[in-house]
């Protein structure tokens, strides 16, 4: 009995030597793999420098959520964000995806000061980073320096002034976080009545919105790619879509395959061709990441498009009953063409 077990060592030795170094090179593989990405080292100084004047003035919360790693949400360049007094939130328990959009509608696509805003008159609407929706200047009290956007004061002005984006403290949120409010799903945020955003010749914003969206070079790639129906349609109705651009900053074109659409008359083509390009711009993996039922606000005023998700009989994202066959066909800083089965149905449109 004694000899058999002495055979059997050297077995036992090699075998746990073996065990040891696959053990040793699974560490260091999986160290490698949760190692978190580093955050360049810009994008770090600008979120500790705006994370310590929220912290400097109370915004414990919001300070947070720029200050992890990665961080759970940065304004994006050029932009304003409101951060909300953590008396306002506390309390609530929030779902990660309804927080990020919120965040999101505390956030203007334009850099202001306290000064510019000033110089708005009461009513006017300021584009969101939230689905293009807008949030309301309801109340601008010039001479105090007092303004409540969506009825809501801004209490701490100028909170911090950044290269990239500006920071201004509110003592509430823009939207209702009831219950009842949560349970709308992707709609839970709606655009106040109010007049459109207008330049301010006297801001750093003027012009912003001139131009931001090359649509000659749109037509063009849609032609190249065989979507030349579609580009010829769009063609036809650019001078209008130019002139309503000066509200929005970006866009995402989703483009039929041939169809006869100029048969239509004018008008009709018109919204037809607003229906597919939507007021914001998002990639493919943007939209896959959007829950089912999330509202895509179109260039047709009050007509908007529904995220169906991915469903078992199709293989891409299916937005109103159609699927997204050629995600990111083309994609630049200002506008995203994806390409979809067929055209989207509207009411005009006589299948």
């Amino acid at each position: 009995m004694a000899y058999s077990c002495w055979c059997w060592f050297p077995i036992y030795f090699i075998a746990s030597i073996t065990l040891g170094v696959i053990a040793i090179t699974s560490a260091i593989h999986s160290n490698s793999k949760t190692t978190p990405q580093e955050i360049p080292s810009q994008t770090h100084k600008l979120s500790s420098n705006a994370t310590e004047a929220l912290k400097n003035s109370g915004f414990i919360l919001m300070a947070d959520l720029l200050h992890r790693s990665p961080p759970f949400f940065i304004p994006p360049k050029n932009s304003t964000f409101f951060a909300i007094k953590d008396s306002a939130i506390k309390n609530t328990s929030l779902p990660l995806w309804f927080l990020k959009s919120l965040l999101r509608y505390h956030t203007f696509t334009t850099k202001l000061t306290m000064e510019e805003l000033l110089k708005n008159s009461q009513g006017t609407c300021v584009t969101t980073l939230f689905r293009e929706k807008n949030a309301s200047l309801t109340k601008i009290e010039t001479l105090q320096k007092r303004i409540e956007i969506n009825n809501v004061l801004i209490s701490n002005p100028d909170l911090f002034l950044g290269e990239e984006f500006n920071i201004h403290g509110v003592l509430g949120p823009f939207t209702s976080l009831q219950r009842e409010v949560l349970q709308g799903g992707s709609d839970f945020i709606r655009s106040p009545n109010c007049r459109l955003f207008k330049n301010n010749s006297n801001s750093t914003y003027s012009g912003d919105f001139n131009n931001v969206v090359d649509w000659n070079k749109v037509v063009q790639l849609l032609s190249s790619k065989g979507y030349s129906s579609f580009s010829i349609a769009l063609h036809s109705v650019l001078e209008g879509i130019q002139q309503d651009s000066m509200s929005f900053t970006s866009v995402t074109i989703f483009a039929p395959p041939d169809v006869n659409l100029l048969n239509y008359p004018s008008s009709v083509l018109d919204r037809v061709v607003r229906f597919h390009i939507l007021s914001q711009r998002f990639t493919y993996r943007e939209l896959s990441s959007f829950p089912v039922r999330t509202l895509l606000k179109t260039l047709v005023p009050n007509d908007e498009l529904e995220i169906d998700g991915v469903l078992e009989f199709m293989s891409g994202v299916v937005i109103n009953g159609i699927e997204i066959v050629k995600p990111d066909m083309f994609v630049s800083e200002k506008f995203v063409i994806h390409g979809i089965s067929r055209a989207f149905k509207m009411a005009e449109i006589i299948a």
